[in-house]
Parts: structure tokens; sequence; C-alpha cells
């Protein structure tokens, strides 16, 4: 009674993330009410506040594997907290302030479980999964004077999970549709999706599914970055790769990739689809002597011939309407690349049905915040590969 009392009256939450494209901090204002079922979100504000420079080149050289000391590990580790600590105080301005924070942290290492070819596991003859988002929750915390839930991913990953992807519970309860199936495709850094099929089937919510689909933005930017020396950052709007002409062979090549045959659940990141990646395409594309435009052409198709390859394969049934969110969902040749490749269903995104596309990421972590602190579950075992359900996320009191 205490918890149905307590979700009645709207809670204003904060929710923080830096995706895989490490391109900022997205801050998403919210206020919050109901549990699950009823779960209803208000978007009060949303912003997206960049990394110092030389904090984001810092971190982007951990995620390729640079390696660091202790010492400046913990020093990134601050600094990232200070960063996502102002942009929480940056949102608040002038507004009604929040009650409690939910931050993601950057994600800077991802091993699924099994671990990888030529680890050596001392202790777990089959290891865990293993996932770590620098930012310490007990310094925003203390910073803003804000109780703020962090680590979320470890609790599922501790109990076999992939601790991602973990935005599908969300998803189940603010986009599915009574009689539709859907596929609420993000486009971050990294591609994942969550398969809803229609709430009239009573069993509908464990029929869900949920994965990493593989590249989405990180490659992209990379590629970008490489090819305009660093003068550009991403495709705005994906207008340079759509002044080329994409080379289907490399794409076929690219697509027999190990991780695009691995069956669900599974997870990447910058591990497999990073610096190392793009480096083998542009050695793989010299062959065909592309121009930088063909190029970016060519590795945006497989960002989308690797998202319709994950739902021809994987899907017990394709959806009748697709819903993109994330930074690629402003990427118009990107759309247009994916709806012709899947071509009897509309492509659309997230804010056609309601919910913000760019800060739809925040917004979740925002509500898995608010569920830890009512004690609701906040993964979905179906969508992480977790033996159990189980509560997401760690308490420092602000």
């Amino acid at each position: 009674m205490q918890q149905t009392l307590q979700a009645a009256v709207p809670t204003r939450v904060i929710g923080l993330i830096s995706g895989t494209s490490v391109d900022g901090i997205d801050a998403a204002l919210v206020d919050i009410s109901g549990t699950d079922f009823n779960l209803k979100i208000e978007l009060v504000a949303g912003a997206t506040y960049p990394y110092p420079a030389e904090l984001r080149a810092k971190i982007l050289a951990v995620c390729a594997g640079e390696a660091i000391s202790m010492a400046e590990l913990a020093e990134i580790d601050d600094a990232i907290a200070f960063t996502f600590a102002q942009a929480a105080q940056n949102i608040q301005i002038d507004r009604q302030p929040a009650t409690l924070i939910g931050s993601h942290g950057q994600t800077v290492y991802h091993r699924p479980p099994g671990g990888r070819g030529g680890e050596t596991h001392f202790l777990l003859s089959t290891p865990l999964g293993y996932s770590l988002q620098l930012g310490r929750g007990e310094l925003i915390a203390h910073l803003t004077g804000v109780t703020t839930v962090s680590n979320f991913r470890a609790a599922d990953i501790a109990i076999g999970g992939h601790g991602a992807p973990l935005v599908p519970r969300i998803d189940a309860f603010l986009l599915s549709h009574l009689e539709e199936g859907r596929c609420i495709q993000n486009i971050g850094g990294i591609g994942n999706v969550a398969y809803i099929p229609p709430r009239q089937h009573g069993d509908w919510l464990e029929k869900i599914r949920a994965w990493d689909t593989g590249p989405g933005n990180s490659l992209l930017d990379l590629a970008v970055e490489h090819l305009s020396a660093g003068v550009k950052t991403y495709d705005e709007n994906g207008d340079w790769a759509s002044s080329g002409t994409p080379c289907y062979p490399l794409v076929e090549q690219w697509l027999s990739q190990d991780y695009f045959h691995l069956p669900p659940p599974k997870s990447t990141g910058r591990e497999l689809f990073g610096v190392a990646y793009l480096h083998q395409c542009l050695q793989d594309a010299e062959a065909y002597q592309l121009s930088p435009a063909d190029i970016l052409a060519t590795l945006t198709e497989l960002t989308a011939a690797s998202i319709a390859h994950s739902y021809q394969t994987f899907l017990p049934q394709m959806p009748q309407r697709i819903l993109l969110c994330g930074g690629g969902s402003r990427n118009l040749y990107l759309k247009q690349r994916l709806q012709l490749l899947l071509p009897s269903v509309p492509v659309l995104t997230t804010d056609e049905v309601g919910l913000n596309a760019d800060f739809k990421e925040a917004i979740a972590f925002a509500v898995l915040a608010y569920w830890r602190n009512l004690g609701i579950p906040g993964n979905l075992p179906t969508a992480t590969g977790a033996s159990q359900e189980v509560l997401l996320g760690e308490i420092h009191q602000g």
C-alpha cells in the first residue's frame, strides 16, 4: 500500500547518460508516476551537455584500450562524476528541483558473459560478464545534494545477464500496443532492439526479446572524424554518406562477422566495433578504390543492414511498426536505408508516438532510478539473459 501511495504522486527525477559515442551527457528532467502498467512520464526538460574536449579525448582513449594507471583511472572517474553532477544542476536551473537522480555513467569497458577468446579466467569456468561505468554515483549525490542511483548493470550481470539492454522493460510499459507488434530500435553508439509483441496476448511480457544489433553511431562517427581529418565529428542528417554509393560486396563481407550470427541474448560495444574495427574496414575498402563518401555510405549501410539482418534472423515474426530513437534516428539517410531494407514495415521515430527520441535513454534511467527507489525490479531476463528479475542500481543518499 505504501508503494502505491508513493507512486501515485509524481516524482521529479533526473536521468543522466553518456552513451558509446561519448558525444556528451544527455540529461532528462522527468515527472514520473505509477509503477509499471500505469507508468506515466512527462519530460519537463532535456538537454545535452558536451564533455570538455580533454576529458572526452581521455575517455575515448580508455575505450580504445589505452593503458592507464589506477591513479589516472581515478582522476577520470572523478572528472566524469563532476561533469554529470554539473549537468544535473544545470537542467534544474529555474525549475522545481528533482528529488532523485538516475545516473548511468560512462561505459568504458564491456565484456559479455563467457569472456572473449584468449582470456584466462582463474576463478570461473564460465565467467560472468563485466561492464564498467565511470562517474561515481556517491560523488554525484554529494555534489548535488540529491539522492542518486547508479551502477545499474552490475546486479543483472551478477546473476548471469549481460547487463544490457536495460531499457526494454521501460519500452514495454511506455511503448507497447494492444494489437501491434513493435520493434523499438535505439541507434546510439551501438544499436539495440526491443521486440514487443501485442499486449492482447496474455503472456506478451514474457515474449519480449531484446539484444544489441551491432554498430550504430560510434563507428560512423569514428569514420567521419578519420575521413575529415578531425574537422567533423559526425555526419549531420547523413548528408555526407548520402552523396556516396554503398559497396554491397563489402557490406556482405562485413556481415559475415561472427557477432551478427550469434543468437540473442547478446551485447557488444566499442571493444568489438571500435577503432580497430574501423581500420580493418578501411583496409578492406582499399581494394574497391572508394571515395570518402562511398566509404561512409558503405558503413552506414552496414548499420542499416545489420539491423535488418538481425530482425530477419532472430525475431519470431516481423513487427508491424519500427520506432527509432537515439542520435541515429536523426540520420535521415540511415533511416531511409533501413526503410528500403524493410519495405513492408513503417519506420518511424518514438517522437511520433509521444516519447522524445533524443532523450529516451536518459528518460529510461530516470525510470530505473524511480523503480529502484520503490523496490521494483528493472531488468527483463528475456532481454539480458539474467536468471531472474532483480533490483537494479545502488542508492547513494544526497
